[in-house]
């Protein structure tokens, strides 16, 4: 029996690694090959990481209590680079090379929607932790997520502006480069309408764009007692330090994108005070949070587990649950187990698998202050 370990600093960029958490070198028929794509480096590799940390989290929990089907599970994790086209690379690698049952992956939009196509023609069931443009399961059958979708997302904020914030005039600055910007804009935007507020300026940005402070200016004459920003946690960041530069003292909010120590990293006091909507906090009461924080802060050096360590780690349990389900460690039976789940106890709250694979669940909003995310208030769908 052989046991392998492969660090992610050891490897070539772009390489990928197994986790053989338990099995035979190869893996062979006694273990279950379930693939991972991730963004481990890039731009947004913070995701990638807090995810895979998650899902290992939950593999390796798995597997020491026997495993499934009286197997061990193996994991086979890709990094994307944060590129396009490196996702379908990874997605076409672990499916056709590495014979994997079932895909985890993306916590960007954009790539899930890049590796749905290539899991559905092949019928192999793909859950993505953490993305929640809706065109990401309306690919197709095989497609699952474990994360609320932007319509109820976008919803939440707008509500939250309207009856927290008492916002009556807001500005909304998106990303026209991200899938999940544009849709979260989109879907933020006709809700404050519909609670009879008004949108006094709509700028864009490209993400990646390290000078912001044309379009925030325009905003700031527009006189807006807040501004929409459904963006990723690096621009996010950068946005905020020049907002408060240019005295625009109106909260900022976003969705998930923003959910990043990163963020407090770069923006520092910039960021204190604003808001986003998220899948779970750390900090909340509950036995079952509190049980996955304490564990996976003994398995990763002290470090405080994120909305997308937690959405990695359900990921997992539940194709284990569909798995287990199933009776049988075969694609088709376990899309058609995870189709048919009704109520899943997870840490980011118990998930409902509806008709669209979508899972129906709560939202958090979490405020900057101190430092820290601090929780909120929690919003029902």
């Amino acid at each position: 029996m052989l046991v392998r370990f492969l660090s992610r600093a050891a490897l070539p960029l772009g390489a990928s690694f197994a986790l053989l958490l338990a099995g035979c070198s190869g893996g062979g028929s006694d273990t279950i090959k379930v693939g991972e794509f991730a963004s481990l480096t890039g731009k947004e590799a913070t995701f990638g990481t807090s995810s895979h940390e998650g899902t290992l989290l939950a593999f390796e929990e798995i597997n020491a209590a026997g495993g499934l089907l009286g197997k061990k599970l193996e994991l086979i994790t890709e990094d994307n680079q944060t590129k396009p086209g490196e996702t379908a690379n990874a997605v076409n690698k672990l499916i056709a090379k590495d014979g994997v049952v079932a895909l985890l992956g993306e916590v960007a939009s954009g790539r899930s929607l890049e590796a749905a196509p290539i899991c559905q023609q092949s019928k192999i069931p793909m859950i993505s932790p953490a993305s929640t443009n809706p065109q990401v399961t309306q690919t197709g059958d095989y497609i699952f997520r474990v994360c609320f979708i932007d319509p109820f997302q976008g919803t939440v904020m707008a509500n939250f502006a309207t009856n927290t914030l008492k916002a009556r005039k807001v500005a909304i600055f998106t990303d026209v480069k991200s899938d999940y910007s544009k849709g979260l804009a989109k879907y933020f935007k006709e809700r404050f309408a519909a609670n009879q507020g008004t949108i006094v300026a709509e700028l864009d940005f490209n993400g990646g764009d390290k000078d912001f402070k044309g379009q925030l200016t325009a905003i700031k004459a527009a006189a807006p007692d807040g501004v929409f920003v459904p963006g990723y946690y690096t621009d996010v960041a950068l946005i905020c330090i020049q907002a408060k530069q240019l005295g625009l003292n109106v909260p900022l909010f976003g969705g998930d994108g923003w959910e990043s120590q990163t963020l407090l990293e770069i923006g520092k006091e910039a960021v204190e005070g604003h808001y986003f909507s998220t899948h779970y906090a750390a900090d909340a009461a509950g036995d079952k949070v509190t049980a996955f924080v304490a564990a996976y802060k003994k398995r990763f050096n002290g470090k405080v587990p994120d909305a997308m360590a937690a959405l990695g780690y359900d990921s997992a349990f539940f194709l284990a649950d569909g798995i287990k389900r199933a009776a049988a460690a075969e694609p088709a039976k376990i899309r058609d187990a995870l189709a048919a789940t009704t109520a899943f106890d997870a840490v980011t709250g118990q998930i409902a698998m509806n008709a669209q694979r979508d899972a129906v669940k709560s939202a958090v909003i979490l405020q900057v202050k101190n430092g820290a995310f601090k929780y909120v208030e929690t919003v029902k769908p």
